[in-house]
C-alpha cells in the first residue's frame, strides 16, 4: 500500500511513464488515422514526455509541489505537435494542483488528475470527443469516484489505468473516422501507456529499457545551409523584386492572365495577387527596372523593394569562411519584427525568405518543432513583435503556446499548409501594425485551397476511398479524395477535385522525390485541360510530399 506520494516517488513515476512511452512510441505512431508517412503522435508525445523527464532528473526535489513545477515547465518547453501540447496541458493542471503540498494523499492525487483535465479542456478551442481528452476525462472521473473508497494510491492508479483503457476502446464509437479505419485514438493510447508506467512505479517495478532511445537532436532539423549549395555566379536571377501598383484611370486595362504571362518573362519565383484597386508582385529577375516600368503601365507604383540576392549570398559565404564551423557561421538575426515561418524543404525556405520571412525553423510533417524551438528563435531575435506561420495544423498549438510564453508581442497566423503560409506572407507589410498585418494575413487564407500528393504506408479504407500500401494518395486539406498506384493518375484526380470554374491560379510546389517525367505530364495535362488557369511552379525540395498544390 502507498498512502502518500512525495517528490521522490513522483519523479520515479514520471521516469517510468516516460520510459514506457518511449518503448511504445512506434506503436502509437502506427495508430495514425491517415496512412500517410507522417504518423508522429507517438514521436511527439515521447519527445514531450522525455523533455519533462530530463527536467525532473536535473532538478530532483522531495517537495512534490516544487518537483511538479519543474516537470510542468519541462513538458511545456518540449511540447511538440498537438498531442504533445495537450499532454503538457494535462500535466500543467495536474501539477498546478500540487504546488502547495510537500506530499499528497490519494484524494489529492485524484483531484490533480481532475485539475489536469479541466486545464486541458480550457486550452483547446474546440475539444473533440473520442480523443486523448476523452480518455483523460474518463480516467479522472474514475479517480474521483475511487478516492471516496480507498486511501491507497496504487489501487487508485490501477483504477485510473483501467478506466483509461476502457475509454480508449470506446473512442471509435465517439469518432467515426476511427471506426472506419479500425484503430483507437493514438493520443489516448499514448496517455494510457504513460499511466501504465505510473502504476509500475507506484508498485516499485521498473519499466525495461527495451527500446533504443530516440536521438532528439536528429529529429530537430537545423536551418537549411544555403552557402554550400550553389556558387554566387550560378544565381540566374539576382534581384528579389517586389512592387505594388494602384490601378489608375486612363491607364492600361488590367487583365490578370496577360499580366501574369508578361511578368513571367522577367524571371522566376513569380507571385501575383490583385483586387479591384491594386496588384502586388514578387519576382526574381535580372532587370528590376523593366519590372517597374511594365507595372507603371497599369497605374501608380506605391511600394517598391529590390534586394541583391548575389550580394546576400556573398555575405553568407563570407560569414561562413570567417567561421570555423558552418553551423556557427551566422549570428541570430535581430529585428524589430520577427516573421517566423516553419518550412519543410530548401526551396520552400528560399521562397519564404525572399518574401520577407526573417527567421526559419525547419519542420513540418514527421518533424514538428517544439514550443522551446520557437521560443528560442523569438528570444534570440530580440524582437519587440513577432509573427509565427506554423504552416502545419500539428504545429499550430505549439506556436500558440510559444506566443503565450515570450515577452515580445506575438501573433500566430493559423496557416495549416505551406500554400497558406505563402499566401499569408504575400500579404505581410513590414510598415504596418501587428494587428493590421494579422487581420490581412488571416483573411488571405480564405482564398486558398491546399492539396498534396504522397504515398500510403498501409492498406486501409477511409472516407470511402480504398487505399493500398505504397499507392499514391491525393489529399485536399487533410481529406483523402483519391488514391491510385499511378502517381500521375492520382495527381489528375486530386486537381480535378480542387479546380473549379472560378479557379484562376494553380501553384505547384515540387518535392525532392518527385519524378521529372510526372511533373512534365502534369504541366502538359493542366495546359490542355484547364487552359484558362495559370500554373505557378516552384522547386520546394520538401520531403514526404511529392507535390503540394494550392488553387485560388
Amino acid at each position: 500500500m502507498v498512502s502518500k506520494i512525495d517528490g521522490k516517488l513522483f519523479a520515479e513515476m514520471i521516469i517510468q511513464g516516460a520510459q514506457n512511452l518511449s518503448n511504445h512510441a512506434d506503436l502509437v505512431d502506427s495508430l495514425n488515422v491517415y496512412p500517410v508517412p507522417d504518423g508522429d503522435t507517438g514521436t511527439n508525445m515521447n519527445l514531450t514526455m522525455t523533455s519533462g523527464r530530463e527536467a525532473v532528473e536535473n532538478n530532483l526535489s522531495q517537495h512534490i509541489g516544487e518537483l511538479g513545477k519543474t516537470y510542468s515547465k519541462g513538458l511545456l518547453m518540449g511540447a511538440r505537435g498537438n498531442s504533445g501540447v495537450i499532454l503538457s496541458q494535462l500535466f500543467r493542471g495536474f501539477c498546478k494542483n500540487l504546488e502547495e503540498y510537500d506530499v499528497i494523499d490519494a484524494k489529492q492525487f485524484a483531484e490533480s488528475f481532475k485539475a489536469g483535465v479541466d486545464t486541458a479542456y480550457k486550452a483547446i478551442m474546440k475539444p473533440v470527443e473520442g480523443t486523448i481528452l476523452t480518455v483523460a476525462r474518463d480516467a479522472a472521473d474514475a479517480a474521483m469516484r475511487k478516492a471516496e473508497e480507498t486511501d491507497d494510491c496504487i489501487t487508485l492508479m490501477a483504477d485510473i489505468l483501467e478506466a483509461a483503457e476502457i475509454s480508449l476502446e470506446n473512442t471509435p464509437n465517439l469518432l467515426p473516422v476511427l471506426k472506419e479505419v479500425g484503430v483507437v485514438d493514438s493520443g489516448g493510447k499514448g496517455l494510457a501507456i504513460v499511466y501504465e508506467g505510473f502504476l509500475k512505479a507506484l508498485k516499485g517495478e521498473t519499466v525495461s529499457d527495451k527500446a533504443p532511445k530516440l536521438n532528439k537532436d536528429s529529429l530537430v532539423n537545423e536551418e537549411h545551409d544555403f552557402h554550400g549549395v550553389i556558387n554566387t555566379e550560378d544565381i540566374v536571377y539576382g534581384y528579389c523584386t517586389e512592387m505594388m501598383v494602384r490601378f489608375g484611370k486612363n491607364k492600361k486595362s488590367f487583365d490578370e492572365h496577360n499580366f501574369r504571362e508578361d511578368m513571367s518573362a522577367f524571371g522566376d519565383s513569380l507571385l501575383v495577387i490583385n483586387d479591384d484597386e491594386i496588384v502586388k508582385v514578387h519576382v526574381h529577375t535580372e532587370k528590376p527596372g523593366d519590372v517597374f516600368n511594365y507595372g507603371q503601365q497599369y497605374g501608380e507604383l506605391i511600394k517598391l523593394k529590390v534586394e541583391n540576392m548575389r550580394e546576400q549570398h556573398r555575405e553568407v559565404v563570407k560569414k561562413a569562411s570567417d567561421s570555423h564551423s558552418a553551423k556557427q557561421a551566422e549570428e541570430p538575426t535581430t529585428v524589430e519584427t520577427a516573421v517566423i515561418a516553419i518550412s519543410m524543404g530548401g526551396g520552400i525556405t528560399d521562397l519564404f525568405k525572399s518574401m520577407g520571412a526573417t527567421h526559419m525553423i525547419s519542420g513540418g510533417q514527421t518533424m514538428n518543432p517544439s514550443t522551446e524551438d520557437i521560443v528560442k528563435v523569438i528570444d534570440q531575435s530580440q524582437c519587440k513583435r513577432a509573427i509565427i506561420l506554423p504552416n502545419n495544423k500539428n504545429i499550430l498549438m505549439a506556436s500558440e503556446q510559444a506566443a503565450d510564453i515570450v515577452e515580445a508581442e506575438t501573433v500566430v497566423i493559423p496557416t495549416k499548409s505551406i500554400p497558406q503560409g505563402i499566401a499569408a506572407l504575400f500579404n505581410y507589410d513590414e510598415s504596418d501594425s501587428l494587428d493590421a498585418n494579422k487581420s490581412r494575413m488571416v483573411e488571405s487564407l480564405q482564398a486558398v485551397r491546399s492539396g498534396s500528393v504522397t504515398y500510403a504506408v498501409r492498406d486501409t479504407k477511409i472516407d470511402g476511398v480504398e487505399i493500398k500500401k505504397d499507392a499514391f494518395m491525393g489529399l485536399v486539406e487533410d481529406k483523402i479524395v483519391t488514391s491510385n498506384a499511378d502517381q500521375f493518375e492520382t495527381t489528375k484526380g486530386l486537381l480535378a477535385e480542387m479546380i473549379h470554374e472560378d479557379s484562376e491560379i494553380i501553384t505547384m510546389i515540387v518535392g525532392e522525390d518527385a519524378d521529372d517525367a510526372v511533373t512534365s505530364n502534369i504541366e502538359a495535362w493542366l495546359e490542355e485541360t484547364y487552359p484558362e488557369v495559370e500554373l505557378d511552379q516552384h522547386d520546394g525540395q520538401q520531403p514526404v510530399y511529392q507535390y503540394l498544390f494550392s488553387v485560388e
